[in-house]
């Protein structure tokens, strides 16, 4: 007992040491080493499927195919027998439900669709799953802390990110894998109008599994909580 317990002391203050020489940019620098090493997702084109789980209610099983090259997003989703489509191309968006393009205000409005729901799947999708590479993208704040916190019984190395205001507000943690600098976690909270967090709001998402999918591993499952109280709001399936 005695030599585990100065064993995992040693592990903890080695961890605490690094985390505090490592800057957030160089913690970032190596978790994208990791998911993207080839440097794939700058000229990312590939399709791949998710299954969306959350309780009390059907699964909704979803094509995507993110073509960043061609600025081309596609969304097949289909929840029991509806099927809705958006397809983004640059600028230019089409929306079909069951096949039909044709589609009256009524239908659109009953169907939640529109150029503006597309637009934010595209963006919801293509950050999600280009994480953590698009940490990059302009406009991002990274935090040259690192944090060292233990999350659910694990110890990681965490950087905080804010957004301009132009694109966000929400404050954003992201916990990666001491060892392998993977992405395991991240966590995100509201912030009110003179920019301090809500510490009720927000939620933070479990990441287990991995899928290679054109030469990135991204998470496979994707394990949805609210942070004020871990109530579990759904899951994520890469397949």
């Amino acid at each position: 007992m005695k030599t585990l317990f100065t064993t995992s002391l040693f592990l903890l203050f080695g961890i605490m040491s690094f985390g505090q020489q490592i800057k957030g940019s160089e913690l970032l620098d190596k978790a994208i080493k990791y998911h993207d090493p080839q440097h794939k997702w700058e000229t990312f084109n590939g399709t791949f499927h998710v299954t969306m789980e959350t309780p009390n209610s059907s699964n909704r099983n979803s094509k995507i195919s993110i073509n960043l090259p061609e600025e081309h997003f596609y969304l097949k989703a289909k929840k029991d027998t509806v099927v809705t489509e958006y397809d983004v191309k640059k600028e230019a968006c089409t929306n079909t439900l069951n096949g039909n393009t044709d589609l009256s205000n009524q239908v659109l409005k009953a169907h939640n669709l529109s150029c503006e729901r597309a637009y934010l799947y595209k963006n919801y999708y293509t950050y999600l799953y280009g994480l953590p590479m698009k940490l990059k993208d302009e406009g991002t704040i990274i935090n040259d802390v690192v944090e060292q916190k233990s999350f659910k019984g694990k110890a990681y190395l965490v950087i905080q990110v804010t957004y301009d205001v132009s694109v966000g507000k929400d404050v954003w943690h992201f916990y990666f894998n001491p060892k392998t600098y993977a992405m395991e976690v991240y966590q995100f909270y509201k912030t009110d109008d003179k920019g301090s967090i809500k510490k009720d709001s927000g939620e933070y998402i479990l990441l287990t599994d991995e899928e290679i999918v054109n030469g990135i591993k991204m998470p496979k499952t994707r394990a949805w909580f609210y942070n004020k109280d871990d109530a579990y709001l759904g899951t994520d399936i890469l397949n």
